[in-house]
């Protein structure tokens, strides 16, 4: 039980940076890999506890791995179209 009131904390803290810290796309993207893994941690504590099959975990890993990717070609369209990853400078632009 512990464990999972220590994911939960960090969850929240992962939104916390969101809500407060974003200054960057790229500690936004950070941010969200954070999260995917704390869900992820959650995810296999949960599956411990009752025994099922630990295949949907990969499932999740992959779209993970599919939602970095994608983070990160994004931002790379935002830097060479905008010149920099801050986001008051995108939002003003757009």
């Amino acid at each position: 039980m512990l464990v999972f009131f220590t994911c939960v904390f960090m969850f929240y803290f992962g939104l916390k940076m969101i809500f407060f810290n974003a200054k960057h796309l790229l500690m936004i993207l950070l941010t969200f890999e954070y999260i995917g893994l704390i869900i992820f941690l959650l995810l296999i504590n949960m599956f411990m506890i009752y025994m099922y099959d630990l295949s949907l975990i990969i499932y999740f890993l992959i779209t993970l791995v599919c939602e970095a990717v994608l983070g990160l070609v994004l931002m790379t369209l935002v830097v060479r179209s905008h010149g920099s990853d801050y986001i008051k400078s995108i939002v003003m632009l757009c």
